[in-house]
């Protein structure tokens, strides 16, 4: 299947980048939403079990800082348990109207009890009912199944709810980034950071070829 097209938007020079990766990536999300571009936190999540098997799937980036990156799960998750025994992923900004993409890699800590329970009383009430009855990644027999103990749960708690025991935090810490800008005759873009020491905030860049 034939599906090649030129890059030509735009073009990513050494001169243009900052010094911060994070103040790098926060340039381009801040302009990609901007330019009205849908769902600009959307990012693929790629982890590994404790055999290697690697597992990619797309979560919402929630908060990010210069000490990394926050999502929200349930622990008992694919993605959960995972991380519980590899704890390192990769995740990847993709914003196909503007030809850019972001990857960025690192160890993953667990978010504190208090942030975690800020968060999950902010999110709309259906969202928290959801992240309460669900057994995420595990099998269920039929959709009706899964309505009928969500309206079970909500009869039985008309009050503000509780932080769920399964649902947790997770930072980012990264090591790595990369930025990658799509060019004409795909002679794309590409720059890494990469920190320059264990407790140092100094990256190094370099141009990557494409």
């Amino acid at each position: 299947m034939e599906a090649r097209r030129e890059y030509t938007l735009g073009k990513l020079n050494s001169e243009d980048l900052n010094l911060s990766p994070v103040d790098q990536f926060a340039s381009w999300l801040e302009y990609a939403g901007e330019k009205g571009i849908s769902d600009t936190t959307a990012m693929s999540l790629a982890t590994a079990d404790k055999d290697g098997m690697p597992t990619v799937r797309t979560v919402l980036l929630k908060s990010f800082d210069s000490l990394g990156f926050v999502w929200y799960s349930d622990e008992r998750s694919e993605k959960g348990r995972s991380i519980s025994d590899r704890p390192v992923a990769e995740i990847l900004f993709f914003w196909k109207e503007l030809e850019r993409q972001v990857r960025i890699r690192g160890n993953v800590e667990m978010v504190g009890e208090e942030e975690v329970q800020d968060y999950f009383l902010s999110r709309p009430r259906e969202s928290q009912i959801a992240a309460s009855i669900s057994q995420q990644s595990q099998p269920i027999e039929t959709r009706l199944e899964l309505e009928r103990r969500y309206e079970e749960f909500e009869r039985k708690h008309d009050s503000e709810l509780v932080l769920p025991e399964h649902w947790r935090g997770y930072r980012l810490l990264p090591s790595r980034y990369e930025f990658w800008q799509g060019r004409k005759g795909r002679l794309h873009d590409r720059f890494e950071y990469v920190k320059s020491g264990e407790v140092s905030d100094d990256w190094v860049i370099t141009r990557l070829q494409p």
